[in-house]
């Protein structure tokens, strides 16, 4: 579970957020804010986060380059040396328009659901994973509890197809 810790007086936080697509609005100020809120409640002393934000062919791309999979997805999670939890590194790859197809298929807002792929990404990388049932379960309680710590709605419940398509790549 999070932390729900505070950050001590000397925490140094490093959030990036690069949006090298175009066919979605983002508001980079927003998606940067709620990342560094997500790393407070993980209780990080540390991190340098960039979170890249893609169309589906780009993501398709590093997905098929890094996984060997030529298809889309949502998340990709690439750590960076991090000493989870109290310090975290690396890059967070999300897909712009995957967000967007999934919203509407859940009816809910594209920014909350790459808030969530992003939160997913953090988890991953403050040593969480998702490859059983059990850590399944474990990585969505945490993604629910750091979503309703900075204020953001408890993500809809995915139906199965959705379910384990992210990537975390080491």
């Amino acid at each position: 579970m999070p932390k729900g810790g505070s950050q001590s007086p000397g925490a140094e936080v490093a959030v990036a957020v690069v949006n090298r697509q175009r066919k979605v609005p983002v508001n980079v100020v927003w998606f940067e804010r709620i990342a560094r809120k997500a790393i407070t409640v993980l209780g990080a002393e540390t991190a340098e986060i960039t979170v890249l934000v893609l169309n589906d062919s780009q993501i398709a791309a590093l997905h098929d380059q890094w996984m060997q999979i030529p298809d889309p997805t949502d998340v990709l999670t690439f750590d960076l040396g991090s000493e989870p939890p109290r310090r975290l590194a690396g890059d967070i790859v999300v897909s712009v328009e995957t967000a967007r197809r999934v919203a509407k298929e859940l009816d809910w807002q594209p920014r909350h659901e790459l808030a969530y792929y992003t939160i997913h990404g953090l988890l991953h990388l403050a040593g969480y994973d998702d490859l059983t049932p059990g850590e399944r379960r474990r990585m969505r309680r945490g993604e629910r509890a750091v979503m309703a710590a900075i204020g953001l709605p408890a993500p809809p419940r995915r139906p199965p197809a959705a379910v384990n398509r992210s990537r975390h790549a080491r």
